[in-house]
């Protein structure tokens, strides 16, 4: 739930918050040569989230590289870095962080480990106390994740953390997302103290397998994507893991994956102990909008008609909300399946529907655009937007398929709800999700003759994911860009929805709050707050989780593009919060390495 019991900072409070410690990794990107460029690459976000246990903070950073702080201090206890000085496999990416497990070693004697997949495609399992590999995991503590997923060529990544259920570590990965064939998104379990294959679940169904229907017979071959490179999810009691599969690849043309797809786009829960699929519910039918479920499916127990549901929740890209029953996989809120229009590319095959729950109602702008929704924020804005807006043939909502000429669709790329997802305050029964409003811009063209598969490709005279945006990356619609919203899981509604961030030249100019693009998750706490950085505006800020006010913010050196940690010191007692700053990604070109954890001025004494 991304839920913290702890309350030493409460809304009275919560406005007296001070930079406790601050800790560098020292990991910068290098400037691009063009930095000013509009298509100039942007650094690595800094996306991890910390766990803390027994006094001790671990995070990972972008070049996959663990370090272990005092909790209380910031104070280094250990770094470990699983590449070699100058080794060429190092890739700078987004790693949003690490998994502890504990328990017994085969004599009896007291474990404790750390398990995170690496850039390169890894699974590496370290001692907690002392960050040493551990030797009885797979080679030297590390198990080739690459190994009987694929013969084909492709990059194959961990970007996230595995999941844990008891003795068992789960896995996903980042696959290629603009061929058709590549590695597998198969997800795997894996013996914690071995390193050893325990089984795997094939997210593209086999021959002979349930769903292998929904697939043109044969395109389920080598076919890449359908893989989990966000953050899976586990019901400890039910032994179930909950998995928010990705789209199938190519991410925008199906023309050769003609069918629903299936299990792309899908929540599933799969028996943990066995991998066997318990139920499962696709949310979007032959994606080509790369609308993954990007969102760590959030679970929940809710209060309805006098009785206790456990649920999951799940957002997607496209900004819908989805309330499940774990247990059956029955909806909360009928689902209704809407007519779609047809697409206009050679080969393809839209879905003729897609689903939309009757409640809760889309978090974000699900139809198309016109000249009157233009910005104003400022006359330059407008009349960039403008001219753009005048080179489009086209204006489209969510699940409009992209044409052959330049268009604009709504929600884009980076949601919607992206891997941010939702925080829950159990209390409450309210779900908390940070949304963008963000549009891209494209077209669908025919590949040159001899490229690889598959036959067409999205591309723009302004960029591969061109967004709806000035030459200042200020949305072209009206504000607001960004929104924080709380739902009522009971009933479906909106409890409160607030702008989201600001935008520092603007303000300078007299423009009032206009939300911001955000990547990033919140977390709830007893409180009564709701703690997110998220903005590319260089902020942290804490709202009053029953109304949405905003009670405390602060600037940091760069935006937080990650999700924070509340916990209470072993020692003092102290209640700290900390995020990691470091720009960079999607919605950013400034950039820094910092850590920074915040506590109240009194030392926690209350």
């Amino acid at each position: 739930m991304r839920f913290s019991s702890l309350a030493q900072i409460d809304r009275s409070n919560v406005a007296q918050l001070v930079r406790a410690w601050t800790y560098h990794t020292g990991e910068l990107d290098p400037r691009p040569d063009s930095a000013t460029a509009r298509d100039a690459r942007r650094p690595t976000a800094f996306e991890t989230t910390p766990l803390v246990v027994g006094g001790t903070l671990y995070f990972s950073t972008p070049s996959s590289r663990l370090i272990a702080l005092d909790a209380e201090t910031g104070a280094e206890r250990w770094a470990y870095d699983p590449f070699a000085a100058g080794d060429r496999k190092r890739v700078s990416g987004p790693h949003r962080g690490i998994a502890y497990w504990e328990g017994r070693t085969a004599d009896g004697a007291a474990d404790a480990r750390i398990v995170f997949g690496t850039t390169d495609g890894r699974l590496v399992a370290l001692d907690a106390r002392t960050g040493r590999p551990v030797p009885t995991f797979g080679v030297g503590g590390m198990v080739n994740l690459r190994t009987g997923m694929t013969d084909v060529a492709g990059s194959y990544t961990m970007t996230s953390p595995p999941a844990v259920w008891r003795d068992l570590v789960i896995t996903g990965a980042l696959l290629p997302e603009t061929a058709s064939r590549g590695p597998s998104g198969d997800i795997r379990a894996f013996d914690v103290r071995t390193g050893a294959l325990v089984w795997r679940f094939h997210t593209v169904p086999h021959e002979g397998e349930p769903g292998n229907e929904t697939w043109e017979p044969g395109s389920w071959r080598d076919r890449t994507g359908a893989n989990v490179w966000s953050i899976m999810s586990v019901d400890v009691e039910r032994g179930l893991v909950f998995l928010p599969l990705g789209s199938a690849a190519s991410d925008f043309y199906g023309g050769d994956r003609k069918g629903a797809n299936l299990y792309a786009n899908s929540i599933v829960a799969l028996d943990a102990a066995t991998g066997k699929p318990r139920w499962h519910r696709q949310l979007v039918h032959h994606d080509i909008w790369d609308y993954d479920l990007a969102s760590p499916p959030a679970l929940a127990t809710i209060r309805r008609d006098g009785l206790e549901i456990p649920v999951v929740v799940q957002m997607t890209k496209s900004g819908v909300m989805f309330v499940f029953d774990r247990r059956s996989g029955e909806p909360l809120f009928p689902i209704e399946e809407r007519a779609m229009p047809a697409s206009h590319v050679p080969g393809e095959q839209a879905w003729a529907t897609q689903p939309y729950p009757s409640k809760p109602a889309p978090l974000v702008r699900h139809s198309a655009i016109t000249a009157a929704d233009l910005t104003d924020v400022t006359p330059e804005s407008r009349a960039f937007c403008a001219d753009l807006f005048g080179q489009f043939r086209w204006s489209g909502g969510a699940y409009f398929p992209i044409d052959t000429l330049p268009g604009v669709w709504f929600p884009g790329t980076l949601g919607g709800a992206t891997w941010s997802g939702a925080s829950i305050d159990p209390r409450l029964g309210y779900a908390f999700v940070n949304v963008n409003e963000v549009g891209a811009i494209g077209a669908m063209r025919r590949k040159p003759s001899g490229a690889s598969a598959p036959e067409w490709e999205r591309w723009s005279p302004w960029g591969l994911y061109a967004r709806f945006w000035d030459a200042n990356d200020l949305p072209c619609q009206r504000p607001p860009w960004g929104k924080l919203i709380a739902v009522n899981l009971a009933t479906g509604d909106f409890a409160w929805s607030v702008t989201l961030g600001v935008n520092d030249s603007l303000l300078a100019r007299g423009v009032p709050k206009t939300g911001a693009p955000n990547l990033g998750g919140s977390i709830a706490t007893a409180g009564g707050l709701v703690f997110i950085g998220s903005t590319n505006d260089k902020r942290f800020r804490a709202f009053d989780s029953r109304t949405g006010a905003e009670l405390w913010v602060t600037k940091l050196e760069a935006s937080a593009h990650a999700t924070p940690i509340t916990y209470r010191g072993a020692r003092t007692g102290r209640q700290f919060v900390v995020i990691a700053a470091g720009g960079g990604g999607a919605f950013d070109r400034d950039q820094a390495d910092v850590v920074a954890a915040f506590a109240l001025p009194d030392g926690g004494t209350r």
